[in-house]
């Protein structure tokens, strides 16, 4: 097998747009952790929001990894326990809370299983509780109340105003974080040098496996880096422009099983020059 390791983002690639995976993508995972594969699910997503898929696709008997929070946290499934983990410094949610207020922005962040917001109806954080699962809890001061240690904190508002917003976050740390949209309405934040590219180089690492052996599929602007980084990137036919201009292969849509169709024609020996054509 070429590609023995297979990295998945999550919504919009693995999951269709009900956030669920298709009978026949499931059937063709399946297959190839069968024939000795190995899947990870790379997601900006909470680890709570990975793990329910993880187990739909057997995960802890294939032994495949999940990297949460655009891999600030990297879990065996097998064990259930994790092999990095990342935090943000002290004090940054409340400076996020203050550039929130002065942006006009909705923030979150989370503990355990719930979401932790002041703005719990707000529209974009309904879209992280549909991603997710989780709960939300609503809480009424988040300076005050976030003192314990985090992984990432989410700015969320309309694209077009949150790509400005980004600029000037990522410009008043100076670097010091990880900032970047998963989607154009989420803008997530992190510790420094966190992005699935950077995991899935400590997780190959850990395994003793190089890139050229790994596929990535995705579709948002936190997957270009893992995309550029893999020995096949796959972006989907629904992705950002951007991120099909960096990718090596574009396969069908999240809606018409594109991940099923890619990995079930390499099972079945077809190049991957040999598929650049159709899509």
């Amino acid at each position: 097998m070429q590609y023995e390791i297979l990295v998945l983002d999550l919504d919009g690639t693995l999951t269709n747009n009900k956030k669920e995976i298709t009978p026949h993508t499931k059937e063709m995972l399946k297959a190839y952790q069968e024939a000795g594969g190995r899947i990870v699910l790379a997601s900006g997503r909470p680890t709570y929001g990975v793990a329910p898929l993880g187990e739909e696709l057997e995960m802890q008997k294939y032994h495949g990894y999940m990297l949460s929070f655009n891999g600030a946290v990297i879990i065996d499934c097998r064990t259930g326990e994790p092999i990095y983990e990342n935090w943000l410094p002290a004090g940054v949610p409340q400076q996020l809370a203050d550039l929130a207020e002065k942006y006009h922005t909705s923030l979150l962040t989370y503990q355990g299983d719930d979401i932790l917001t002041e703005t719990p109806d707000d529209t974009y954080v309904l879209k992280e509780v549909i991603c997710t699962k989780m709960n939300v809890r609503k809480i009424e001061n988040f300076r005050e109340e976030i003192t314990f240690p985090v992984v990432k904190c989410m700015l969320m508002e309309n694209g077009v105003y949150l790509a400005d917003v980004e600029k000037k976050v990522d410009g008043y740390f100076q670097g010091e974080l990880s900032v970047l949209r998963s989607e154009p309405y989420f803008l997530e934040v992190m510790p420094k040098g966190i992005d699935k590219a950077a995991s899935l180089k400590r997780l190959l690492e850990y395994l003793g496996k190089d890139r050229s052996q790994m596929m990535a599929f995705g579709d948002g602007f936190n997957d270009r880096s893992m995309l550029e980084y893999a020995g096949l990137g796959v972006a989907m036919q629904n992705g950002q422009p951007a991120i099909k201009a960096v990718a090596d292969l574009i396969a069908p849509s999240n809606e018409d099983d594109g991940v099923a169709y890619v990995v079930e024609s390499l099972m079945l020996g077809k190049r991957p020059e040999e598929l650049r054509g159709f899509y």
